[in-house]
């Protein structure tokens, strides 16, 4: 009957409209630092199934298929691509990015682990390196302070930081940022703030020096851009928006069968 088409095509129509959501804040964030683009996956719900496929007929042969409808699509989950975004040069020389693998950890307001691609770094009023924002001071962990009258802040691609002093020709030696993996990075859960928190799905934070054993290089004067294709992502626009518009035109379809089904007694 219709009703079935009907189920499906507004199924179709809430998975679109929850694929429009997702490609919309891609796109609001093509120009966040440290940004990950995400993807929704469809899947197809449950089958009515008429008459199965191997089944004896009449003569005894068994059929070679069955007959079966389906019921619609559904969004199996949202999956984020932590490919690579490009690299962009500044003048910060607290602005950082990782060539490769890795996140940096910072200690979220309520004292909990976070992890972030934004490597946009700066100094607090003790001298303490936090991500900069207009809310909250993430402090980088481990923990690494610079004198406010520091110079010469050197960062290598293995993370060592050095600075000099005013009037002073030796460096000094302020910490070592450490990088973090995870087995399953895609099942982080974004909590905003381009933060990252570990669950169960993601498994333990894993750190390491950077540029050994996989983890990613650091690049001192670089911000990481998002990873997210305008082009791309208006294409998915487009096709999004003529799926949704089939499956309005699939109810339309079926309204007006139910309609003829119904004016049937009058004949």
């Amino acid at each position: 009957m219709s009703l079935r088409s009907l189920h499906s095509a507004a199924s179709g129509m809430q998975a679109n409209n929850f694929q429009l959501d997702v490609i919309a804040n891609n796109i609001a964030n093509s120009g966040t630092t440290g940004f990950k683009q995400s993807r929704a996956n469809f899947e197809d719900v449950y089958y009515e199934h008429l008459k199965l496929p191997g089944v004896p007929d009449a003569q005894g042969n068994l059929t070679p298929i069955g007959k079966s409808v389906g019921l619609g699509t559904k969004v199996s989950g949202t999956q984020i691509d932590f490919t690579q975004g490009p690299l962009n040069v500044t003048e910060g020389q607290l602005d950082l990015a990782i060539a490769g693998e890795g996140f940096f950890e910072v200690v979220n307001p309520d004292g909990g682990q976070g992890f972030t691609r934004n490597g946009a770094f700066t100094l607090n009023s003790n001298g303490q390196v936090v991500l900069a924002s207009s809310d909250v001071g993430r402090v980088l962990q481990p923990n690494i302070t610079i004198p406010l009258n520091a110079q010469d802040v050197s960062i290598g691609s293995d993370g060592q930081v050095t600075y000099r002093l005013a009037g002073d020709t030796a460096l000094t030696q302020a910490g070592q940022i450490q990088t973090t993996r995870f087995a399953n990075s895609g099942g982080l859960l974004q909590v905003g703030d381009s933060i990252y928190v570990p669950t169960d799905a993601s498994g333990a934070p894993v750190q390491g020096i950077p540029g050994t054993d996989g983890y990613g290089q650091i690049r001192q004067n670089y911000l990481e851009e998002s990873n997210v294709e305008p082009v791309k992502e208006l294409v998915g626009l487009i096709k999004t928006q003529r799926n949704f518009e089939l499956n309005s035109q699939v109810v339309q379809a079926a309204d007006q069968a139910l309609q003829l089904l119904a004016n049937l007694r009058r004949f």
